[in-house]
């Protein structure tokens, strides 16, 4: 294939993926039905915390867990803090014997998030013995700052949920708990607080708009994705994946959560995604941090593509899941390609000759190219404003869906960050630092 050919199709070829893409999340968002309910008393719960450093929030995560969730275990895993995280717990524990503290210490310590999470899936066989009836245990998994929805145990416990003796995963919904702050940086301006409100609201019509359709269509494809807050999972699965892998949660992964899906459809069990409940999490303001947060996410994204060989020979996968499955890994990499090409189009375009002059006259297909990269997320906006933002006018469901146009770009930086890093050889983990958190203090997600 030529140069100038490869220059001219592959642009429409990534498109064209993209269109059939959207337009696949766009059918299941809009034929969702709701998910019928089940009775939580059928099961034990465990919630598992993963905390570094997180003095400011775990007392009233605990507490929230423990009133909204009256019967629920709460296991706290003190990832080595240098704060007062550990004695918080444990005086909420030594007042309430469902509370749990799993302390870590270096140099095993602060390895990342899969290391925290099998420590207490350890600790939780300990505290369980030999005669539980593991198969009724689930665990999910809560950010430090999470709020999980008092209705969502009702929604996982359902017919489609874990009332299927087949069902290993549930994944809820996610939204942006600080949507409505109107000052997100109360030390800075009036333009940086417009651009961080704005940025807070594409993460929250993100995650409650298009990963919802992709996830719903993931749930038809039969590869729907575990994420890192809201993580439902069936203790008898976690043991499957812990005897064929020695733990459940990988230990290397920046994407511990998406990996552990995988492990789980490969060993044989469904997963699934619920949308009429969720877990709120704070969004975040920082451009640097957003970044940092989605290089981790990217990078883990381009890691998964050693799983491409397992999938594609998995009786449990069905055609539809190896495809959706391979277009998710291979995501980073296309974007990457599309810098280099991007590159290879400006410089023909400055040094003239034929490559050039194909470049100049495809200039009316280009304009369309760019007009249809839009249209799906100007649709999206709307939809966004009519169900999650019903007071806004239309015209700013219209603007929202321009400004998610715009935030995808994201997608681009954060997948050659996350590449460059996978060729020095950079896999550290660390968490996110909350907004409360000023610039200067502690590591940020993906420094080694």
């Amino acid at each position: 294939m030529s140069l100038h050919l490869l220059l001219y199709a592959f642009p429409f070829l990534l498109l064209g993926g993209f269109l059939v893409y959207w337009a696949g999340a766009r059918h299941a968002y809009a034929r969702r039905e709701p998910a019928e309910t089940g009775d939580p008393t059928a099961f034990d719960w465990h919630f598992f915390v993963p905390c570094r450093d997180e003095e400011a929030v775990i007392a009233t995560t605990v507490a929230r867990l423990r009133a909204d969730f009256t019967g629920s275990h709460v296991w706290v895993i003190d990832d080595a803090s240098d704060d007062l995280t550990a004695p918080i717990v444990t005086a909420l524990a030594e007042r309430d014997p469902k509370v749990h503290l799993v302390s870590r210490r270096r140099p095993d310590a602060r390895i990342g998030k899969g290391a925290a999470l099998n420590s207490a899936y350890d600790a939780l066989n300990a505290h369980l013995g030999g005669h539980a009836d593991r198969a009724r245990v689930v665990v999910c998994v809560v950010d430090a700052d999470g709020q999980v929805s008092p209705n969502a145990l009702a929604h996982v416990s359902g017919p489609d949920a874990f009332a299927d003796p087949d069902m290993g995963g549930v994944q809820i919904g996610v939204r942006m708990r600080n949507v409505d702050d109107e000052r997100p940086l109360p030390d800075r301006g009036r333009a940086a607080n417009a651009y961080a409100r704005l940025l807070i609201r594409m993460q929250d019509a993100e995650f409650a708009v298009s990963n919802t359709g992709m996830q719903l269509l993931r749930r038809r494809t039969g590869s729907v994705g575990l994420g890192g807050n809201g993580q439902f999972t069936r203790l008898t699965a976690l043991d499957r994946i812990a005897a064929a892998e020695r733990r459940p949660w990988q230990q290397d992964a920046l994407l511990e959560d998406y990996e552990l899906g995988l492990h789980m459809r490969l060993a044989g069990y469904r997963v699934t995604h619920v949308a009429d409940t969720w877990v709120s999490q704070e969004a975040l303001p920082y451009t640097r941090r957003f970044l940092t947060q989605r290089t981790r996410w990217a990078q883990g994204n381009i890691q998964c593509v050693r799983y491409s060989g397992r999938i594609i020979g998995s009786r449990h996968y069905k055609a539809s899941g190896v495809m959706e499955s391979l277009y998710t890994f291979f995501q980073p990499i296309a974007h990457l390609a599309t810098l280099v090409l991007t590159a290879i189009m400006l410089v023909a375009l400055v040094t003239g000759g034929g490559a050039a002059e194909v470049l100049l006259a495809a200039w009316p297909l280009a304009l369309a190219l760019g007009l249809a990269s839009i249209a799906p997320f100007l649709l999206w906006g709307p939809v966004y404003r009519r169900e999650f933002a019903p007071d806004r006018s239309r015209l700013k469901g219209l603007l929202w869906g321009f400004a998610l146009w715009l935030y995808a770009y994201h997608l681009f930086i954060v997948s050659a960050r996350g590449f460059v890093r996978l060729l020095r050889g950079r896999t550290g983990w660390a968490k996110t630092r909350r907004n409360a958190e000023t610039a200067g203090v502690g590591p940020i997600a993906t420094e080694s």
